[in-house]
């Protein structure tokens, strides 16, 4: 039988075995995520603490997490992807470009604006649909990084995210047991930091990307010279556009984004309803809806597959439960007991501060759920031990998370933001790991000076 040590260490193993594959770039996400939970599902039942019932049921449990986003990010590319081939982004790109004209800055201002105000529903998905169509056409005509559109929508999205209808505020007052309205005025001070913080961020980003270059005449603009045309690509969207229907499409559009935040309907419903309607107004007929979906098929399966696959990796380290009660203690909770186990006793005096000191790195371990049922409970009644209260440790975790919320392969928003703005997630956590890390410490500097965490 494996000890709760041991299923702590395999947990660890695990999550590094898959960063090191990723980063390494020897195999796609989907297959990490296949591959390294299946070797840990045969450790597990070969050392006695899982049947192969259990993993069954454990996989069943992963699956019913990840499969409405996977069911979400097919239709919602399919969705923009007719707006797109109809033509009415280009009108709006169009009308945004010539108010900023050649302002890199104004662009990640904008950037951070709309993912802000998209964010008031604290959905990461929905936010990353309306944000990253919008803006990434605008990114590539401006020579600007996608990487830089992700991150400072991720730092836009992590302040909203302590909003009281949002996850992490709400599952972090359901353990301390208090509403989530209480706990959130405990936080607003720190979300007002959060927000002016994260345009001073976007700025700064701008400011960077100027000087490397971008811009609508900028020297990568230059350097690239006259862009050729390809006339047959130039006929098949000027077959496709629908600029009579500019005005539908945007309606439309609208009504699906307000759908997402006001219906009491699954999202990838509400994409779906959508992706009908578009389809059949723009290109009426079957032949053309056929090839109109074939066009998009390949960026929607790769995504879909990433996000199924994350099923297995949930499941495993998540375990499952019957009712409220754990049929087993997940790999998660020994992942988090083991850390608890390391800590000398002037950390215990200082938890909050330690705890958002780690809560990124620790981030890239944890789902939402489990570091906020999972790990939090632990470090509450490890900071009882050293008199420290229950709010205190749940302010830490849940401000200094919250900023680190999108950058984690753990959370399946975060695969379909990376997969939105075609950038590989290895590649979006590079560019925005010491950018949220840095961001989040200043949150907690913030807390400190406002006396909300005390010292």
């Amino acid at each position: 039988m494996l000890s709760e040590t041991m299923l702590g260490v395999l947990g660890f193993v695990a999550i590094i075995a898959i960063i090191v594959l990723l980063f390494k770039n020897k195999t796609v996400p989907a297959m990490a995520f296949v591959v390294v939970p299946t070797i840990l599902a045969v450790i597990l039942v070969l050392g006695g603490y899982y049947s192969l019932a259990d993993i069954k049921t454990i996989i069943q449990s992963g699956f019913s997490d990840t499969a409405p986003t996977a069911a979400l990010f097919i239709f919602s590319i399919l969705f923009f992807g007719i707006m797109t081939d109809a033509g009415m982004f280009d009108v709006i790109i169009g009308a945004l470009v010539s108010r900023v004209g050649d302002s890199v800055v104004g662009i990640t201002l904008m950037t951070c604006l709309i993912a802000t105000i998209g964010h008031l529903d604290g959905g990461g998905a929905s936010t990353f649909l309306i944000t990253i169509p919008a803006m990434l056409p605008i990114y590539k005509r401006m020579h600007m990084k996608p990487t830089t559109l992700l991150t400072i929508c991720v730092l836009a999205m992590g302040v909203l995210n302590l909003m009281p209808w949002a996850g992490p505020t709400m599952r972090s007052a359901s353990v301390l047991g208090i509403e989530a309205n209480v706990l959130w005025r405990e936080l607003l001070p720190i979300q007002a930091v959060g927000i002016v913080l994260a345009f001073i961020v976007a700025f700064i980003l701008g400011k960077k990307e100027e000087k490397a270059g971008a811009g609508l005449h900028g020297r990568l603009a230059q350097e690239e010279g006259e862009v050729v045309i390809d006339e047959a690509q130039q006929a098949k969207a000027n077959e496709l556009a629908r600029p009579k229907l500019f005005g539908f499409n945007v309606v439309l559009t609208l009504a699906v984004i307000l759908g997402l935040v006001f219906i009491d309907l699954p999202s990838y419903v509400v994409f779906m309803v959508g992706c009908a309607l578009a389809l059949f107004v723009n290109y009426p007929g079957s032949k053309m809806q056929s090839a109109i979906i074939k066009s998009h098929a390949g960026p929607a399966m790769m995504m879909a597959s990433t996000l199924v696959a994350a099923a297995m990796l949930l499941g495993i380290l998540s375990g499952y439960t019957v009712g409220d009660a754990y049929v087993n203690n997940s790999v998660m909770y020994y992942m988090a007991t083991l850390l608890t186990s390391f800590m000398p006793d002037f950390v215990g005096y200082h938890l909050p501060i330690v705890i958002g000191i780690l809560s990124v790195p620790l981030a890239l371990a944890f789902c939402t759920d489990s570091y906020f049922y999972g790990v939090l409970p632990v470090m509450i009644t490890v900071g009882q031990q050293y008199g420290i209260e229950p709010i205190q440790v749940a302010i830490a975790m849940c401000v200094c998370r919250n900023c680190a919320t999108f950058i984690s392969p753990m959370v399946p928003a975060t695969l379909l933001g990376t997969g939105l703005a075609e950038v590989d997630i290895k590649d979006h956590i590079k560019a925005s790991f010491g950018w949220v890390w840095g961001f989040s410490l200043i949150c907690m500097i913030a807390a400190v000076l406002f006396g909300i965490i005390q010292l």
